[in-house]
């Protein structure tokens, strides 16, 4: 038996007589992928709130040797402690003194390493999107929902006072019958580019490890530093930045995976060596709504995000904390002059994780959220990929042409 059998056969006894995480016991954090997001938002975010929540980072884990670096030295400014600078992610997973992990690797990663995360006994933080390919997606659904684990997926909009207000304005009918929701979010640059511009030697990284599930390829410096623009790692806008806007629209509204979908896309501007499209449109249908995203690469105008009710529009374009604001007008059933979506107050999407790893409640973006996200951004991706309008089939847990 290899590391990851031995860990697959020995997870749910050890999940099972775990000990039970008091108020002011200790939790010991690793960050697997330590990028920009991994250490920019997740690391920092945590820190920040690490006396509130009594936790530390004994290890990181990255491939890219210069990252678990800065990651380490940010660990060791912050709290005046050395975290381990650790390569395979399994052996992270391995150490007894770990609680958690937080998983920032690629997007191919997420579902196996959250798995395995899982079947080690480890509460985690996912980024997003969970899922790529069904298969994967379903197994480690399946894997979490078995355990007793806290997973909190990466989708952290959902947690700001604005979204948690329009949330429950919307379902309680402040904006009337919601009948269509839009969002165009477009860039002068496709977002890759700059994370395709870092320099990196193969002795700095493990390229397998890297490619991790996928077909091998002799050593490829852009498809590592620019991955997010190569459809073996990241499908593109709609599967990577769409992620967030869908997660959105599941939370405020309180549904989950839309029915059917049809997607179209391309590249028109940046004809380079990526091969994620840089222009893409994708039309989702729920039970009650429309749901249209887009974006396209060379121009950074035109971004909106809106919610369309019998009511008015909920202006929903600046999701940086800021309550979102109504239009009532062109409404059917307009809402009286100065209505306002009531503010609320909430924890950050991290703190909100660390909460729930001592109340072992269910964190703002459970597992289930996962699967959502996931099969929305799927299902847009098959519909691309095939030409062809895509449906869920929510009994089946499967997408087929229809």
């Amino acid at each position: 038996m290899n590391r990851r059998d031995l860990l697959a056969g020995a997870a749910f006894t050890a999940a099972s007589y775990r000990r039970v995480l008091g108020a002011n016991d200790r939790i010991n954090v690793g960050l697997i992928g330590c990028g920009s997001r991994g250490i920019e938002a997740l690391l920092k975010g945590a820190l920040e709130v690490r006396e509130q929540t009594n936790i530390e980072f004994p290890a990181v884990c990255d491939i890219w040797r210069q990252h678990a670096e800065q990651a380490a030295q940010v660990v060791k400014e912050r709290t005046g402690s050395e975290a381990r600078q650790i390569r395979a992610y399994r052996e992270l997973l391995s150490l007894k003194e770990i609680d958690a992990v937080i998983i920032a690797t690629p997007d191919h990663q997420h579902a196996a390493m959250l798995a395995d995360a899982v079947r080690a006994g480890k509460d985690a933080y996912c980024e997003k999107p969970l899922g790529m390919e069904m298969k994967d997606l379903l197994n480690c659904v399946d894997t979490v929902k078995k355990s007793d684990r806290i997973v909190q997926m990466g989708t952290q909009i959902r947690s700001l006072p604005s979204s948690m207000a329009a949330r429950k304005f919307i379902t309680g009918g402040g904006l009337g019958q919601v009948f269509k929701i839009e969002q165009e979010r477009n860039g002068v640059t496709p977002y890759w580019h700059r994370y395709g511009e870092r320099p990196l030697v193969e002795s700095d990284t493990d390229w397998r490890a890297f490619l991790f599930n996928r077909k091998f390829r002799p050593w490829d410096e852009k498809q590592q530093t620019g991955w997010f623009g190569y459809r073996d790692f990241s499908r593109g806008a709609h599967a990577n930045l769409m992620v967030h806007f869908i997660d959105l629209v599941h939370h405020i509204t309180g549904n989950d995976v839309p029915k059917r979908c049809v997607t179209l896309g391309n590249t028109f501007v940046y004809k380079d060596s990526y091969t994620a499209p840089d222009s893409v449109e994708t039309i989702l249908e729920y039970d009650n709504f429309l749901v249209r995203y887009s974006t396209a690469f060379g121009t950074g105008n035109g971004n909106y995000l809106k919610f369309f009710g019998t009511k008015g529009t909920l202006d929903a374009s600046n999701w940086s904390g800021k309550p979102f604001t109504l239009d009532m007008k062109g409404a059917k059933e307009p809402l009286p002059e100065g209505s306002t979506i009531p503010e609320m107050e909430s924890d950050a999407h991290m703190l909100n994780w660390l909460k729930c790893l001592r109340s072992r409640q269910q964190p703002n973006a459970p597992i289930e959220a996962g699967l959502a996200h996931s099969v929305a951004v799927i299902l847009s991706d098959e519909a691309l990929i095939r030409g062809r309008r895509m449906v869920y089939d929510p009994v089946r847990r499967a997408i087929r042409e229809g």
